[in-house]
């Protein structure tokens, strides 16, 4: 066996592990249901919306759905759409574009193999090292904003990670926005309301571009829950058509729990599913064609013992994969979430999350949402959560890396080197890539148990709290040209002087 070699190249001191921005799936999706099961959904949503048909509590939206043929009974707000108009309709949908940030380097690719992950979106309460679950405070947004900045697993905002309840609720949304125009180079999403006005200048604003740029790349999201069953709200409906009509991406997304808000079967809450995502992405074809939109699933069950939502189960992993595929058939991206219902970040929070993780990488979801920091099926951000999240996401992106399969890594050579009985870590081949071959933790401790009880004997959720702790206190917000800050504050001034 030969001694140490020169080597070939520069060391690179490795201080940190470091994360990766949205990747490219190599896998082929993973597929739950044949063609013609996906097919028989597809089927039965069309009778729903042709038979049943979906409320639409916005008189804008049934205005677009009538003018389009749609037959609409204006004494209960019902809208009936026959299958032809609902397949002619959609066709329009882009199935990739780029969602822009005020820094481009943070650009995200949506649709296609794109894989892309999301923090937490809006729990009421937040919990930390040192914080009990408490009810959110702009303080402590202001800090979840910087956590996940910080945090290069997340690619852009999906709302906010937890709620500022101690801000007015008529200016809420102008501090937020503003935190997250300017603690942050990252995209962001907006709240559905019937007026987008300001959230849709100040992220022109922030980019610093003007309205044609901002029509030609998409730079905010919507996201556009429906009211299962069968219902979309008049704030939800006008958001989108603010959003749709002026290019912006529209997320619709079903919160349908198979035996409360869908029927008790798993194929019959799909079914419920695609029929509104369907509705919603009409919609947003007939304001514009060709506006990005996005189809989003949020099924699971309930626990019928007690009622409760329960998230990260076998039948979500199910629905979650399903849900890529329905996807697919439409030729539109797909978001989906990394979801838990356990009430702390312990070993329940973790498995049900990774099983959720699994099924929609392999389900090929493009957004992920909720992707770090969900606890207590969404009432809760917690910040060791976000870190051991973020370690999952990145042992996920490490999976996903193609195999180096090149004519040394198969290590033929290697193996001569060293033959029979020796061992490999002072070969050339080891010592070229030792420092880069591996996938290197940021949360889990390696260490033998002797050294770890030396260490402080510290479990996950506590070394993940201090993970949280050094990221926040290390915290430094992303440059912004002075004029454009300037006329970001000068904006939100205004506009708590004509709300107040």
């Amino acid at each position: 066996m030969k001694g140490p070699r020169a080597r070939r190249g520069t060391r690179q001191e490795r201080t940190a592990p470091q994360s990766t921005g949205p990747m490219q799936s190599f896998l082929k999706p993973v597929e739950i249901l044949s063609d013609d099961q996906v097919e028989s959904i597809h089927r039965a949503s069309l009778r729903v919306l042709n038979e049943t048909g979906i409320e639409i509590m916005s008189p804008k939206a049934r205005a677009f759905f009538k003018a389009a043929g749609a037959d609409v009974d204006q004494s209960n707000d019902r809208v009936r759409l026959a299958p032809e108009l609902v397949e002619g309709s959609i066709a329009t949908c882009p199935s990739e574009w780029i969602f822009h940030a005020r820094n481009p380097a943070r650009n995200v690719p949506i649709g296609g193999s794109w894989l892309t992950y999301c923090n937490a979106t809006t729990p009421p309460y937040v919990s930390g090292p040192n914080l009990p679950r408490q009810p959110g405070s702009f303080e402590t947004f202001k800090q979840s904003v910087q956590l996940c900045q910080a945090l290069g697993e997340v690619h852009f905002f999906y709302g906010y990670p937890v709620e500022p309840q101690d801000l007015p609720v008529s200016s809420r949304h102008l501090d937020a926005y503003h935190t997250l125009a300017t603690q942050t180079d990252k995209v962001w999403r907006a709240y559905a309301m019937s007026d987008m006005t300001d959230a849709l200048v100040m992220a022109q604003i922030a980019r610093g571009v003007d309205a044609e740029q901002f029509v030609r790349e998409p730079s905010l999201m919507l996201n556009c829950n429906t009211n299962s069953p069968l219902r979309i709200d008049e704030a939800m409906c006008d958001g989108l058509i603010a959003m749709s009509g002026l290019g912006q991406p529209v997320v619709i997304s079903a919160f349908t729990m198979a035996g409360a808000m869908a029927p008790v079967t798993m194929a019959g809450a799909l079914v419920e599913q695609n029929a509104e995502c369907l509705a919603g992405m009409m919609l947003t074809q007939l304001v514009k064609p060709g506006a990005p939109v996005v189809y989003g699933a949020f099924t699971s069950n309930v626990h019928m013992k007690s009622g409760a939502v329960a998230l990260g189960t076998p039948e979500y992993a199910q629905a979650a994969i399903a849900g890529g595929q329905l996807a697919r058939r439409y030729g539109v991206p797909y978001k989906s979430s990394n979801v838990n219902s356990s009430n702390a970040p312990d070993a329940q929070g973790a498995y049900e999350s990774m099983n959720a993780l699994w099924a929609t990488h392999m389900g090929h979801c493009n957004i992920m949402a909720h992707g770090i920091g969900w606890l207590e099926s969404g009432l809760t951000f917690s910040f060791e959560k976000a870190v051991i999240d973020a370690e999952m996401l990145r042992m996920m992106q490490a999976f996903l890396k193609p195999m180096d399969l090149s004519d040394e890594a198969l290590g033929v050579e290697a193996i001569a080197r060293v033959g029979p009985g020796g061992y490999f870590f002072g070969d050339e081949l080891t010592l070229d890539r030792y420092e880069t071959a591996f996938w290197e933790p940021r949360l889990s401790d390696w260490k033998p148990y002797d050294g770890w009880v030396e260490a402080g004997s510290k479990i996950a959720s506590t070394r993940a709290g201090d993970i949280a702790t050094q990221l926040m206190d290390g915290f430094e917000a992303p440059p912004m040209e002075p004029g454009i800050r300037e006329e970001l504050d000068a904006y939100v001034a205004k506009r708590k002087e004509e709300l107040a």
